[in-house]
């Protein structure tokens, strides 16, 4: 009888880790879902431990054995480049063999790369991230990825939702100042955080690392309740992503904005208001553009991406 073709995909970042268990056509057998697995934050010995709780959970779901995979596809948040992919791929494997477990062709790539992947089932698309940070990606005609974005919050992320946080505290700041227009910004800030005075907001953003990012919902609440200064942040966020998928467009050779393109993270696919002025934007400045729903969940793309692994590499291991 033919030996059952087996992978997993993952999709891990800083609250959870989701896994699916496939059959070499792709089909989900099951899904698993455990802690966070930032390995920037936490490290690469618990997001290993958290990656391989997914797995045996997924095989268990579905009555079968860690050891029986034949490929494993993590896409990772922080993972983008390809020391950390190395790094957190041979942590994975030394997890697994400490509890007697083998994975092969083990592979550790971007979230976002999943993300793509997932949205269009490997064929040609763009796809807008943007949840704290920011990223486009997107697959050329040929296969090749490329990408705009994803510089991180010292540098970029623009349009992100920890730059909407910023600036939204930005304006609180010129508000209090006397020198900004006046925002009920200010007032949910107080009221949310107990930041009223300079001293308040100097201590916890630059001693105690308030979390910007943490400001954007107050910013999308003053926005749809109709405040000017809030809007415009939103607006102005829009213009950014907007500017990622121009970048992006550039890079594919696409001139008349003729390109199917899927929005992921956080900020992009809630109900709240900040979607709906990324689409004006986005209808604004390329007409032909068509937005589709991601045709397959991030794990579910890494999943996919694991089955074509297998018919790339015939190798124990692939990093």
């Amino acid at each position: 009888m033919k030996k059952e073709i087996l992978v997993v995909g993952i999709d891990g970042g800083a609250t959870k880790t989701a896994a699916v268990l496939a059959d070499g056509s792709g089909a989900i057998l099951a899904r698993s879902v455990s802690g966070p697995s930032n390995f920037q934050i936490i490290g690469t010995e618990e997001a290993g431990k958290a990656i391989l709780k997914a797995v045996k959970e997924c095989c268990a779901a579905a009555g079968r054995k860690v050891n029986n995979l034949d490929a494993v596809v993590a896409g990772l948040t922080g993972a983008g480049r390809e020391d950390d992919q190395n790094r957190m791929a041979e942590a994975l494997m030394k997890n697994a063999a400490g509890r007697n477990l083998l994975l092969k062709n083990v592979r550790v790539v971007s979230d976002a790369l999943i993300a793509l992947e997932g949205a269009f089932r490997g064929a040609p698309g763009v796809i807008l991230i943007a949840g704290t940070g920011s990223i486009a990606l997107g697959r050329k005609s040929d296969g090749s990825v490329v990408r705009a974005g994803g510089w991180g919050r010292i540098i970029g992320d623009e349009g992100s939702g920890y730059a909407i946080g910023r600036a939204g505290m930005a304006a609180v700041c010129r508000h209090l100042d006397g020198r900004g227009r006046i925002t009920s910004l200010t007032g949910m800030v107080a009221s949310t955080f107990g930041l009223s005075t300079q001293e308040d907001i100097i201590r916890r953003v630059y001693r105690e690392g308030l979390d910007l990012a943490s400001i954007a919902p107050l910013v999308f609440q003053s926005a749809r309740e109709g405040d000017s200064v809030c809007s415009a942040i939103l607006r102005d966020a829009a213009a950014d992503l907007v500017d990622h998928v121009r970048a992006v467009l550039r890079q594919m050779d696409i001139t008349d904005g003729r390109a199917r393109l899927a929005f992921a993270g956080g900020l992009l696919t809630g109900g709240d208001v900040f979607p709906e002025i990324l689409r004006s934007h986005l209808a604004e400045q390329f007409p032909t553009m068509m937005i589709h729903e991601p045709e397959l969940s991030p794990a579910e793309g890494a999943a996919l991406m694991a089955v074509n692994l297998l018919s790339t590499t015939t190798t124990s291991r692939s990093i």
